[in-house]
C-alpha cells in the first residue's frame, strides 16, 4: 500500500523536472526569438516611416504641381488663369517654367502663322525645338479621296513643269535648227533637204544645231592667238607695223614692267548671255556678211560659209588687238603719290 504514494511522489517529481527543462529550453531560445521580434518590429516601423515619407513627398509634389497650375501663364499672350478662367490650356512641348503652358487658342493662331496655309507643314517649339503633335478629325471617304488627289497633283506638278520646260526647249531648238537650215542653204533648198531627210534624223539633227553653235562660241581661240602674239611680237616686226602701239605707249619698249592679272571670263555674269546671243545670231550675221562680201558666189551655202569665216576672222583680229592694248595699259599702270594739301 505504500508503493502507491511513492509512485505519486515520483510522478510529481518528474512533472517538476519536465517544467524546469521546458523553462530552461525556452530561456535558451529566447534571444533568437527576441531578435526576430525586434527585427520584425524594426521592419514594420521602417516601412511605416518610408510610406509616410513617400506620402508626404507625393503630397508636396502635388502641392507644387497645383501651385504651378495656379501660377501658369501663356507665353504667347502672357495671360494667367485669373485673366480668363474659361480658357483651355495645353502643354505641347518639353519646356519647363514660364514657357510650359500656353492657351490652345493662342497656340492655334501661332501655328497658323508658321504654316502659312500649308496644313501639312511641321511646326516646332521655338524654345526646345520639340515638334508639336497636331491631330485632325477623321475625314470621310469623299474628302479623303479629294485630299489624296490634291496631294498627288501637288507632288506631280514639279515634274510636269520640268517636262514642259524641257519639251519647250527641245522644240524651240528644233524650230531654230530648221530656220537656220533654210537661212543658210536657202528657203527652197532647205525645205527640199528637210523633206527628203529621215524624220528621225531631223528630230536629232536639228536640235544639235544651236547646241553646236553655243559650244563653238565657247571656244576662246582669240586667247591662244593673243598668247602667241605676246610671245613673238618682238621677233616679228610686221605685227608691230600692222598694229602700232598708241602714242601714250610709244617708245616704252618690251618687256613690260609687270604682268597684270587677267580676269577670268567666267567671273563676268554677262559672259553666259553674250555667248548665247552671239551663238544664236551668228548664222544670220554670216548670211549678211556673205551677201555683202561674196555676192559673186552662186551657192548660198558656200556664200554663208565664207561670210561666217570672214566675220570670225575680222572680229577675232579686232578682239585680239583690243585685248593686247588693254594688257599694255594695265602693265604700264602707275600709282601716284597722294597730293599733299597746302597748310593754310
Amino acid at each position: 500500500m505504500r508503493a502507491v504514494p511513492m509512485k505519486g511522489s515520483v510522478l510529481k517529481g518528474d512533472l517538476r523536472s519536465l517544467d524546469l527543462a521546458a523553462v530552461e529550453a525556452a530561456l535558451c531560445f529566447c534571444p533568437s526569438i527576441i531578435a526576430v521580434l525586434l527585427a520584425g518590429y524594426y521592419i514594420f516601423c521602417s516601412r511605416s516611416v518610408h510610406s509616410d515619407f513617400i506620402a508626404a513627398n507625393m503630397a508636396d509634389q502635388r502641392a507644387v504641381v497645383m501651385q504651378q497650375i495656379l501660377d501658369r501663364s501663356c507665353w504667347v499672350c502672357f495671360a494667367t488663369d485669373e485673366d480668363d478662367r474659361s480658357a483651355e490650356w495645353v502643354r505641347p512641348c518639353r519646356c519647363r517654367g514660364s514657357t510650359k503652358w500656353v492657351h490652345q487658342a493662342c497656340l492655334q493662331r501661332w501655328v497658323d502663322e508658321k504654316q502659312r496655309g500649308n496644313s501639312t507643314a511641321r511646326v516646332a517649339c521655338p524654345q526646345c525645338n520639340a515638334e508639336y503633335l497636331i491631330v485632325f478629325p477623321k475625314l470621310g471617304p469623299v474628302v479623303y479621296v479629294l485630299d489624296l488627289t490634291d496631294r498627288l497633283i501637288s507632288k506631280a506638278c514639279p515634274f510636269a513643269a520640268a517636262g514642259i520646260m524641257v519639251g519647250s526647249i527641245y522644240w524651240t531648238a528644233v524650230t531654230y535648227g530648221a530656220v537656220t537650215v533654210m537661212q543658210v542653204v536657202g528657203h527652197k533648198e532647205g525645205l527640199d533637204v528637210m523633206e527628203r531627210a529621215d524624220p528621225l534624223f531631223l528630230l536629232i539633227g536639228l536640235p544639235t544645231i544651236p547646241v553646236m553653235l553655243i559650244l563653238g562660241k565657247m571656244i576662246r581661240w582669240e586667247d591662244y592667238v593673243l598668247r602667241l602674239w605676246r610671245k613673238y611680237s618682238t621677233k616679228l616686226q610686221i605685227l608691230n607695223s600692222i598694229f602700232p602701239e598708241p602714242a601714250e605707249l610709244a617708245g616704252i619698249g618690251c618687256p613690260v614692267p609687270r604682268i597684270p592679272a587677267e580676269a577670268s571670263p567666267l567671273a563676268d555674269h554677262v559672259s553666259a548671255t553674250r555667248i548665247l546671243c552671239g551663238a544664236l545670231v551668228f548664222p544670220t550675221i554670216a548670211t549678211i556678211v556673205g551677201k555683202l562680201m561674196f555676192s559673186s558666189v552662186n551657192s548660198n551655202l558656200q556664200r554663208t560659209i565664207l561670210g561666217g569665216i570672214a566675220f570670225v576672222a575680222i572680229k577675232g583680229a579686232f578682239k585680239v588687238y583690243f585685248k593686247q592694248q588693254q594688257y599694255l595699259r594695265q602693265a604700264h599702270r602707275k600709282i601716284l603719290n597722294f597730293p599733299e594739301q597746302e597748310e593754310a
